[in-house]
């Protein structure tokens, strides 16, 4: 009889020795190939061999080889924690089946996680019930009335925490907003950075986090920035003299929009003539942005430009109060002119007819000066251009865009400096762009007036026939460059 039993103790310790290894490799066999896959299953594989399978075993060995009785203690913390494994697994199968493997727009792609931990944490609680009832021969009517007991206790306790939780799960359930949406809360804005059990954390633009608990957040009015669309539409006011034409104000304000960096010209800029006021004619300028996390750098960099475009179409930013205008007729602008352009002969070269008084009277009806803001285009390749341009201050750059629409650099102009005349000459599209590099001044030559200079000093048309062969030849050069890369 002992020779019988022993012979059953050794083929159980042989059999759980071998076995578990076999299943270990089996197990770690079937998940590499389903993790090869992409199926989720592999995560419940991985539940059952690393705890359920070797707490079984253990199982196996106290009751069939140490012959460990049921009522003992360590027989019943091991079931125990056998059936509590089995439930982990049972549920990570069942999340996986039912949600992992969701399709999107579906009821299970839309049901939130902090709805699924919530149920899994009350299966997971009424399972170990079961299994205190069922191993350990528990009372489970005591159980559940202490329990009740101290959930009021709790519930009591906890009720703002709780509020936040429910009310977190109907937010979750709507999901009016997601991870990395940008929100207006009340009078805070921010993008989220995280949602969890009780709050809502947003990131402002001043990089701080903010907590909103879920509770506050549900009674508030969520504005939402990133949808049903990423493009969002922002609106700035700006007012202009009474003297200045709306439509040409509107049409300056609609170029600046579309030539920032960072505003959509689809859907385009639009332009509102928005009211009289008493200083300034207000208008509403309404742009559209793909990314609400620029909107400061994109609205600087718009109402920057707005200041150079307004001092090159003559147009006033009036102060707001009242101004005492004395008007003295055409005679006294075109000394204002004469007096600015007369301050700025230093910075012209020696060959440019324009260092005399009578000169400059004759021909200041044909001479602006203009200013353009760091990384505005004063010439755009492609187009049309009827004037010469002198560089007074600062620096630009001088492109090419080649077939693929790559652009390269061909030179940079400094103060005393001038551009326009490959189009001025040869009556042609610009075969080159002059970006600014730095807040840049320029004198505005027309051809007329260039035409009234070369007619009074003809050595002014050989330098500029000098210097525009060396630059087509860079141009060319520039090109030759480009098509030689290619066949490389």
């Amino acid at each position: 009889m002992m020779q019988s039993t022993f012979g059953q103790l050794l083929i159980w310790a042989i059999g759980l020795i071998i076995g578990f290894p076999l299943l270990v490799i089996v197990l770690g066999e079937l998940i590499y190939r389903l993790q090869q896959r992409g199926n989720p299953l592999a995560a419940t594989l991985r539940v059952v061999r690393n705890l359920v399978l070797p707490v079984f075993i253990f199982m196996l060995f106290l009751q069939q080889v140490l012959k460990l009785p049921i009522s003992h203690e360590l027989v019943k913390s091991i079931q125990t924690l056998f059936w509590l494994c089995i439930i982990h697994a049972a549920l990570s199968c069942l999340n996986n089946i039912l949600f992992e493997q969701a399709k999107a727009d579906t009821w299970r792609a839309r049901v939130p996680k902090l709805l699924i931990d919530l149920v899994r944490f009350l299966v997971v609680l009424a399972g170990g019930a079961i299994v205190l009832a069922t191993v350990w021969n528990a009372d489970l009517a005591g159980v559940i009335t202490a329990l009740g007991v101290s959930s009021i206790v709790i519930g009591l306790a906890l009720q703002d925490t709780l509020g936040s939780v429910m009310s977190g799960i109907a937010l979750l359930f709507e999901r009016p907003f997601s991870v990395g949406d940008w929100l207006r809360v009340g009078d805070l804005v921010g993008q989220v950075i995280d949602i969890n059990w009780r709050s809502v954390r947003l990131q402002t633009f001043e990089h701080e986090m903010v907590v909103i608990p879920h509770k506050l957040i549900s009674s508030e009015i969520i504005r939402n920035f990133s949808r049903p669309l990423r493009i969002h539409a922002e609106r700035i006011r700006i007012g202009f003299s009474y003297s200045d034409p709306p439509n040409v104000a509107k049409h300056v304000l609609r170029t600046t929009a579309l030539e920032t960096q960072g505003i959509l010209s689809h859907p385009e800029p639009q332009i509102f003539t928005l009211s009289y006021d008493d200083s300034a004619i207000t208008y509403e300028v309404k742009f559209f942005l793909e990314d609400y996390g620029h909107l400061e750098e994109i609205r600087d960099r718009f109402m920057s430009r707005v200041w150079y475009a307004a001092q090159r179409n003559n147009l006033n930013i009036p102060f707001p109060i009242r101004t005492l205008y004395h008007f003295h007729g055409p005679t006294s602008r075109n000394e204002g002119t004469s007096k600015k352009i007369a301050e700025s002969l230093q910075a012209i070269p020696s060959f440019v007819p324009l260092d005399k008084p009578e000169n400059l009277a004759a021909l200041s009806q044909g001479i602006m000066l203009q200013h353009f803001g760091s990384g505005e285009k004063v010439v755009r390749q492609g187009a049309l251009n009827n004037a010469l341009y002198i560089v007074i201050s600062g620096q630009a750059v001088m492109t090419t865009r080649d077939k693929t629409g790559q652009e390269h650099e061909i030179l940079r102009l400094n103060a005393g400096e001038f551009f326009g005349e490959m189009t001025l000459f040869a009556g042609e599209t610009s075969p080159i762009s002059i970006t600014a590099l730095q807040d840049l001044e320029v004198m505005q030559l027309s051809a007329t007036v260039v035409n009234q200079m070369i007619e009074r000093q003809p050595s002014f048309a050989r330098e500029i026939s000098q210097i525009l062969e060396i630059r087509r030849r860079s141009v060319q050069e520039a090109q030759q460059i480009v098509h030689v890369s290619k066949n490389l």
